[in-house]
């Protein structure tokens, strides 16, 4: 295990986790991967290291950048934006003027909004009738509206 404790080693481990990241994202190898990158620089600093303290350096590390740096760069994720609703389509919808292509009866009808058909909820109306979407329901994937 020694052998591979070594400033090469280390730099190898860095580089596999962060590729491991990118087939596999998530946020998560990337730091164990920066760990064994800095514990690398530190081994290639200071020569002759026991592989004990190259260990706990890796581990000291890690530990640091999973709980120092990585809630600083999830705030900057979740950050606001412009387009809050760009990968919830759904909610996307909110707003948009269409006309309703199956009456909506009995509380429920269908409308089209660009090449997707789309279950509606709301008051009885017959087809043909303009309805604007004012809201959602994830569970059932169906559109509240009203008369435009």
């Amino acid at each position: 295990m020694a052998e591979f404790l070594d400033n090469y080693g280390w730099f190898s481990l860095g580089m596999l986790l962060l590729i491991a990241e990118v087939i596999i994202p998530g946020i998560f190898l990337m730091w164990f991967g920066l760990a064994a990158l800095f514990t690398g620089v530190i081994d290639w600093l200071i020569p002759g290291l026991s592989w004990q303290i190259q260990a706990l350096a890796f581990a000291v590390l890690s530990v640091g950048l999973v709980f120092g740096v990585r809630p600083y760069i999830g705030l900057e994720l979740n950050k606001e934006t412009d387009r809050p609703d760009l990968n919830r389509r759904l909610y996307s919808l909110i707003g948009e003027v269409t006309t309703l292509t199956r009456p909506i009866q009995n509380g429920h009808g269908e409308v089209k909004i660009g090449d997707t058909l789309w279950r509606v909820t709301g008051p009885d109306l017959p087809k043909g009738t303009r309805v604007k979407v004012v809201g959602v329901d994830e569970k059932r994937m169906t559109l509240s509206v009203e008369p435009a």
